[in-house]
């Protein structure tokens, strides 16, 4: 399998970093501000909220699924689809990007809150 140097990148980290440009064989290698690795979303800043907002995105619409598919919303049926299909998207990388600001939080937990309102008997939680 050949090397694919158009696929190649450089992501500078941290502040004050001059930048430089680099060379890979005769070419140039392109600058990026973010790059995705193993499924999280890493910037220049080592800023996680983008990566918050995806998993947000991507564990949002099974509840919706969920409710869609499921004709009871009892807690014997709906407790058990929650680990099963939220939870591991939710955990995916998390030592990695772990959401440390408020607001971060914030986003995560809406998508608490509204599995918790579709479970009949725990409405009164959210």
């Amino acid at each position: 399998m050949k090397f694919n140097k158009a696929k190649c990148k450089v992501l500078h980290l941290g502040h004050g970093n001059p930048k430089h440009k680099h060379r890979l064989g005769g070419k140039w290698i392109e600058n990026s501000p973010e790059e995705k690795d193993l499924g999280v979303l890493v910037n220049e800043k080592l800023n996680i909220t983008h990566q918050c907002v995806l998993v947000a995105q991507k564990v949002n619409y099974i509840p919706g699924c969920i409710k869609r598919s499921m004709a009871s919303r009892s807690r014997e049926v709906i407790l058990p689809l929650y680990p099963a299909l939220v939870k591991p998207h939710w955990e995916y990388c998390v030592q990695l990007w772990g959401p440390q600001l408020k607001k971060d939080m914030d986003l995560l937990e809406q998508v608490q809150r509204r599995v918790t309102k579709m479970v009949r008997g725990l409405e009164h939680l959210s």
